[in-house]
């Protein structure tokens, strides 16, 4: 099953219209999004947390568990915007993304406030899947660094729980932009089962490490060592979960 969504993914990359083509003025007929002011003089998280594939549930309540547990840890009740896909909705479409983005960018400031971003999907190695009805895209590196600078923030974390999500660290890491990933840019992930609550990098990452230690790169590290003895323990070749760039979001995140 794994195998034959990530052939499908590829050969959609060779046809799909790039996600960033497709926001135009439909995200400015999009419902408005309602957040928590922005506070002069203090570090502000502001949260978008999307799961995309729609034809399974897993991607739906992992968005919204990484959501409650980073708005937990790190601040950001009441500035948080969470969308998914379902078998019968199309709630993380193109339109809606930038949508969030851009409201985003409407309320924070960009040198103060953080920007954390989730995607929760199927991957490939050219990047992540988004099935919103039928609705079928691709969306890559390019298209996740639009969706960044929509939001206007300087320091960002992106958060990516998919197979071959290594290609969004290599791609986007810098210094101002912390990138965690669930696998390496070769290496699948595991845990993407109809019905689940977490994919086993979610578990690992969001619903255990982190509730026990707000540090994203701590607790990364720990998730990461979970992970890895989970997927051994399987029979699985480990996905070799990454984390890259960040040093001063990283700085900024816990000066506060």
């Amino acid at each position: 099953m794994r195998r034959s969504i990530v052939v499908w993914l590829v050969g959609l990359s060779l046809a799909a219209v790039p996600v960033q083509d497709s926001f135009g003025q439909a995200a400015r007929r999009a419902d408005p999004f309602q957040m928590a002011p922005q506070r002069p003089g203090q570090t502000d998280v502001y949260l978008l947390s999307f799961g995309l594939w729609g034809p399974q549930s897993v991607f739906e309540s992992e968005a919204k568990g990484a959501a409650r547990v980073l708005e937990a840890q790190l601040g950001a009740k009441g500035r948080s915007i969470v969308r998914f896909n379902t078998k019968r909705r199309a709630g993380a479409t193109p339109p809606t993304l930038l949508a969030a983005a851009e409201a985003v960018g409407r309320t924070l400031d960009p040198a103060e406030d953080i920007v954390v971003l989730v995607l929760t999907s199927h991957g490939a190695p050219e990047g992540i899947g988004l099935v919103a009805g039928r609705d079928t895209r691709l969306v890559t590196p390019g298209d996740v660094r639009a969706l960044l600078e929509r939001t206007r923030a300087q320091h960002r974390v992106v958060i990516v729980s998919a197979c071959y999500s290594g290609v969004f660290a290599n791609a986007l890491a810098d210094a101002r932009t912390l990138v965690i990933t669930a696998a390496a840019a070769d290496k699948p992930s595991f845990g993407c089962r109809d019905g689940a609550t977490w994919t086993y990098f979610g578990d690992a990452f969001f619903n255990k490490a982190l509730r026990g230690n707000a540090r994203l790169d701590t607790a990364f590290e720990r998730a990461r060592g979970l992970v890895t003895q989970r997927e051994k323990r399987e029979g699985f070749d480990p996905s070799n979960p990454q984390i890259a760039g960040g040093s001063r979001v990283l700085e900024r995140l816990y000066a506060r």
